[in-house]
């Protein structure tokens, strides 16, 4: 065999090996990319169906805005007339959600005091069960007793923090008291701790799903009770004497103190603006018709939350129109209110 017919034999084989190889390449691309195929086709049809509930949802909402005895309501619509969302089932995309704020260290502020404690653990176990699952969560428990707490178990990323506080003789004090300690915890201490706090009142229990889609700058829920009334008709203090003073025809919605949030910076500027109230109208021998809810709602007439949550996320099955609200994540606990509040 000559130099030359030697030569053109190894191109010739070499070629044969070369072709050979990107045959084998080309399968296993196609492979792969049928197979990418597939999974991207299980997305698709998984976010198909989410659109399709939260279309139905949206359309369920609409229909309910064309009854004659509600169509006005605010309230059930999903935007504020300062363009902030109304949180209600459908009107969000948790998983985008969860991308967006993956990582975030939430804290969720709850006062305990005196009969109140006994509401403590069917508390924390709700929102071991429901609450901002999958998050780092840091309870602030406050309570006159912090033997009298039962031991609870945690998930991973779940501290429970029980911090002493004295009681005060009347309810009404105790309610307003949690204002002081609030200015304080978000000033020191929060900080360094948490992204986000939630406040919630001990006597009620997480029923369902509640994550990220409440968390916000400043965030508020509306009245469960007062979700439906003519704006005369919320219990606003009417007192000009006040300094929760808020006069008839003005206000946006009723916001319910027992379940509010935002950023550890916007919650200490209302904490210390409904403090500042409260020592105010004290040196006046006055005290608002609500308590600190009444200072609350004068905070967010003049400074808008920048999310409002809906009824789902308070709610009391004793109330009327309950037919409205499908979803009851937040429940109020059926109780003697004068028996644990002496």
């Amino acid at each position: 065999m000559t130099a030359k017919q030697w030569i053109v034999g190894f191109l010739i084989v070499s070629m044969i090996f070369l072709l050979l190889f990107f045959v084998i390449r080309m399968q296993k691309t196609q492979v792969v990319f049928q197979e990418k195929q597939v999974e991207d086709t299980k997305n698709d049809d998984l976010n198909d169906l989410e659109n399709l509930k939260m279309e139905i949802i949206q359309c369920e909402r609409k229909l309910l805005l064309r009854r004659p005895d509600i169509r006005q309501k605010a309230a059930l619509k999903v935007l504020t007339p300062w363009l902030a969302p109304i949180i209600w089932d459908g009107t969000y995309d948790l998983r985008i959600l969860n991308n967006q704020l993956k990582g975030k260290r939430i804290g969720l502020f709850v006062f305990a005091v005196k009969k109140y404690i006994r509401f403590l653990l069917p508390f924390l176990e709700s929102a071991e069960q429901h609450f901002m699952v999958g998050y780092n969560v840091t309870y602030y428990a406050f309570t006159d007793n912090t033997a009298a707490v039962p031991k609870i178990s945690l998930g991973a990323g779940r501290i429970l923090n029980l911090l002493e506080v004295e009681a005060d003789k009347r309810w009404q004090d105790i309610s307003m008291k949690r204002m002081q300690i609030l200015v304080n915890l978000t000033h020191d201490r929060l900080p360094k701790e948490v992204d986000y706090l939630v406040c919630a009142d001990v006597d009620m229990v997480f029923n369902d799903h509640v994550g990220v889609e409440i968390l916000g700058d400043l965030v508020a829920t509306i009245h469960p009770g007062l979700f439906l009334a003519q704006r005369d008709e919320f219990t606003y203090d009417r007192n000009p004497e006040s300094a929760a003073y808020i006069p008839y025809g003005e206000g946006d919605f009723y916001y319910m103190a027992a379940f509010y949030g935002g950023t550890v910076e916007e919650i200490n500027k209302l904490s210390t603006f409904c403090h500042k109230g409260i020592v105010a109208d004290k040196k006046k021998n006055i005290e608002a018709v609500w308590q600190e809810e009444s200072h609350f709602n004068k905070y967010l007439f003049y400074n808008k939350p920048t999310k409002v949550l809906s009824p789902e996320y308070i709610w009391d099955t004793n109330l009327p129109n309950g037919d409205l609200v499908k979803k009851r994540r937040f429940l109020a606990v059926h109780k003697n209110h004068e028996e644990v509040r002496n």
